[in-house]
């Protein structure tokens, strides 16, 4: 575990992963823009100078935030596409997207549509990190899908493309549905329906 100093009259010690996990859950609940200084400082345990002096600004912090989110949440991405067949990318797609949604110990929603749909013009630089890292993801998936294609596990004149936008609208409206309540037979129940019209041979 990381620990850093701060020396600002009496020096404080905190841990530093422990305070970027207390960090992402305030962004991952509120967004970008709404998540304050003070509601950030309060949940990470620490001052805003030691904020400052162990993370840089805000924008860093969350910067760092979004780096461990995707490190520790969004790692089923990753594997996914090391699945035998698209099917199965689909599947690990969802159960991760379907997981993470019915978790008792994370916030509801997505992070980066909560810190996207909201965001002025004072934060388009977080809006445009988080779409590029969103595309990075799904053109990973694309590449996957296109070498299925290529493998005939498709019907004729599929897109892979436009599989992989249905695919990430579904994960999307997961997450929105689970920010606004939906219980996690529902989310199932979704995730689910969208297997059973997953398009074969």
């Amino acid at each position: 575990m990381s620990k850093i100093s701060i020396c600002k009259g009496r020096p404080r010690e905190f841990d530093l992963e422990t305070a970027l996990a207390a960090a992402l859950r305030v962004f991952w609940k509120n967004g970008y823009e709404a998540a304050s200084m003070a509601e950030l400082t309060a949940a990470m345990g620490i001052t805003k100078p030691s904020l400052y002096a162990a993370f840089g600004n805000k924008e860093a912090l969350f910067h760092k935030a979004l780096d461990l989110y995707e490190r520790e949440k969004l790692a089923y991405m990753t594997s996914a596409v090391e699945a035998p067949t698209a099917r199965a990318v689909a599947e690990r797609l969802l159960h991760g997207a379907l997981q993470m949604q019915t978790s008792t110990c994370d916030p509801k929603g997505c992070l980066g549509v909560i810190s996207t749909a909201a965001c002025g013009v004072e934060a388009e630089p977080i809006k445009a990190e988080v779409m590029k890292r969103r595309a990075s993801s799904e053109a990973a998936i694309v590449r996957r899908f296109e070498q299925a294609k290529a493998d005939g596990e498709f019907p004729e004149g599929l897109e892979p493309a436009a599989l992989v936008r249905y695919l990430f609208a579904i994960m999307q409206g997961m997450a929105l549905q689970g920010g606004s309540g939906a219980t996690c037979n529902e989310l199932r129940q979704l995730a689910e329906t969208s297997m059973a019209v997953w398009p074969t041979k």
